[in-house]
Parts: structure tokens; sequence; C-alpha cells
């Protein structure tokens, strides 16, 4: 069976972007492949995390993944630093991946900001740490949303050029995995902006552990204006919106995006269904459709961060799994490039 692999910072507050764009998609994926779902602590570090506040925050991913249905038995469940294979293989890739390849990463330029000088290492090089996560375990298939697409690419191109340099046919050619709508989701404050945890206003985000309450008071105070919501004649031959006409009404837009995410239904029907409609009644829709489909993960989430023993065997169980598949690997890695292991 093909394999999938995938995995989640530990950076606290996981929200609706979290859940729809990744979370939510490595569910039906369990019954389709050999999946690999990891809260990857040492890509967290590459900025300054507090160690109390990341354990905390990778057993809030660990209950993230079980809330939403991934079953620990069928699928393996673990963090990063539990398995070395994937901060030695990493090493070996420093040594192929080039700095040209590095320097295109727009991602570190968008993250290290203008002060680049005092950005980490570990940020500069994360891409190959990446492509250490996947190719471990040999994994074929990559869940991604569009901002680690150039990543991906880096890592087939690392593991293209290291069964080149030692001619092999070692490891796969990875293929992405683009899955759901609404896989960007954007601010509720501001649709032309990424929702994100560190965005200083909280009502711009929906976390998946707010309650009705708290889903009802974000939904109500996102950003709107008084125009009748868009109706399908906007949308191309695809279904899809346009980039000018997102641009003129991004809020209406990723609302709109984030029903038919929440509802499993294509955008163009979703739109039909509230064409000429005031924001009023959208919004009360939208409501009642994101209660019912977070309210009860929220509730699970914090029933599992309750029981920290739980959500620890099921890592302890998970990174002995992934340790058992990443050793052969790891080992024939080291056969090729020529160390000596008596």
């Amino acid at each position: 069976m093909a394999r999938v692999f995938s995995g989640v910072q530990p950076t606290g507050n996981l929200h609706l972007g979290n859940y729809l764009g990744a979370i939510r998609n490595f569910v039906p994926l369990q019954d389709q492949y050999d999946c690999l779902y990891c809260v990857v602590d040492l890509h967290a570090i590459t900025v300054w995390q507090d160690p109390k506040q990341l354990k905390a925050q990778t057993r809030e991913v660990t209950a993230a993944y079980l809330a939403a249905g991934i079953d620990p038995k069928r699928a393996i469940i673990f963090n990063q630093s539990q398995v070395a294979a994937h901060a030695e293989l990493a090493w070996i890739f420093n040594c192929v991946a080039r700095l040209g390849w590095l320097n295109r990463m727009t991602q570190f330029k968008d993250k290290a900001g203008k002060d680049r000088e005092k950005a980490s290492t570990g940020l500069y090089v994360y891409p190959n740490l990446m492509a250490a996560d996947i190719l471990a375990y040999k994994a074929t298939h990559v869940p991604v949303g569009e901002d680690q697409k150039q990543h991906l690419e880096l890592a087939r191109d690392i593991a293209q050029k290291f069964n080149h340099d030692y001619g092999v046919a070692f490891f796969p050619e990875i293929q992405p995995l683009i899955l759901g709508s609404a896989t960007r989701v954007m601010s509720l404050r501001d649709g032309s902006k990424k929702m994100s945890k560190s965005d200083p206003s909280d009502a711009s985000r929906i976390v998946m552990t707010d309650g009705a309450d708290a889903i009802a008071a974000k939904i109500r105070k996102a950003t709107t204006n008084p125009n009748l919501l868009p109706g399908a004649e906007v949308l191309d031959e695809s279904g899809e919106v346009p980039d000018a006409a997102r641009a003129e009404r991004p809020e209406a837009w990723n609302l709109l995006g984030i029903y038919a995410a929440l509802d499993g239904r294509p955008l163009k029907a979703v739109v039909a269904e509230f064409a000429g409609s005031q924001f009023s009644r959208f919004k009360q829709a939208l409501t009642d459709l994101a209660v019912a489909k977070l309210g009860p993960i929220g509730a699970e989430m914090k029933r599992l961060m309750d029981d920290p023993g739980y959500v620890d065997q099921v890592l302890k169980d998970g990174g002995d799994r992934a340790r058992a598949l990443a050793a052969p690997v790891l080992a024939e890695v080291y056969d090729v490039v020529g160390f000596l292991r008596p």
C-alpha cells in the first residue's frame, strides 16, 4: 500500500485553518493509505518555544488528531523527536541539498523577515528536515497546502539527487495530495490575510477548542459589507473564484469557502444557495454549521487534554512503530553513503 506522511507543528492555539487545511483531510486517508501523522516538534524549535508549553502543545495536536477521527491503531501518531532517524537523515540531506535551492525558499524569507541574519540556521535548513521526515519512511504521498508545495518540490529534488549521486533507485518519487475546499482559510477580520495564531486579535480565528458561544460571537463579528452575497455567475468554469473577484470581496469568499468546506459541498452549490442573501442570514447558517461540526471535536479535545497519560501512551506506541519503520531505511542509507558500522 502507498504510504502517507504529514505533520502539524505544536505551536498552540490550533484553529479552523489547521483543521480545514490539514487535520480534517487526514481522516479519510486512513482508508486508502498506510498513514503516519507526526507532531513535528523538531520543526517547532526553529523559533523559540517555551519548553513547558511545547510539551502541552504537543499533547494538544495529538488530541486534535484523535478528536478529529484519526484511529491510532490504523494510523501511526507520534512526535518527531521520538525518532532519531529524522535528525540523522536530515544531516545527510544537508550534504545533498544545494545552497541555491534553499536560497529560493520563499517561506524562509517570510518567516525570517527583514533581519534574516538573526534567524536560526534550523529555520534555514527546515526544508531538508521536512524531506527527511517524509523519506525516512519512504512515503509516497504527502497532503500539503499551497504554502508547503515549494518544500515538497525540494524534497523531491533531494531524493532525486541522492539517487543520482549514489547510483541507486532508493527513494521514491513523492506525490503531493492537495485535498478539500478552503485549504487556505483567511482571517475573520481581514479576508486578505491568512488565519493565524499570531494575529493579535482573538476574533480573527476560530480555535478548535472554542465552544458554541465563542464560535457564534466570532462569526457574528466577522468582517463583511452591506452588499448582498455574490452569485454563481462570478465563478469560473471550474467553479473556482477568479483572483480579481476574490480581491474585490475577500471576506465574502472566505466565509463562503469555510461553509463549503465544513459542509463537504462544492463552493458553487453553496454560492447558489445563498446568492443574493443578506450576510445576517448567511452568518446564522454558518454559525449553526460550525457549532455542529466543530463543537464535538473541541469537546473531545478538551477531554483528551485532561487525560495526558492516555495521550502520552498514544505517542509512545506510535513512536515505537515509527522507529521500527525508519530503522531499516536509515541503515540502508548509511550503507549506500559508505558509513562503516561494524
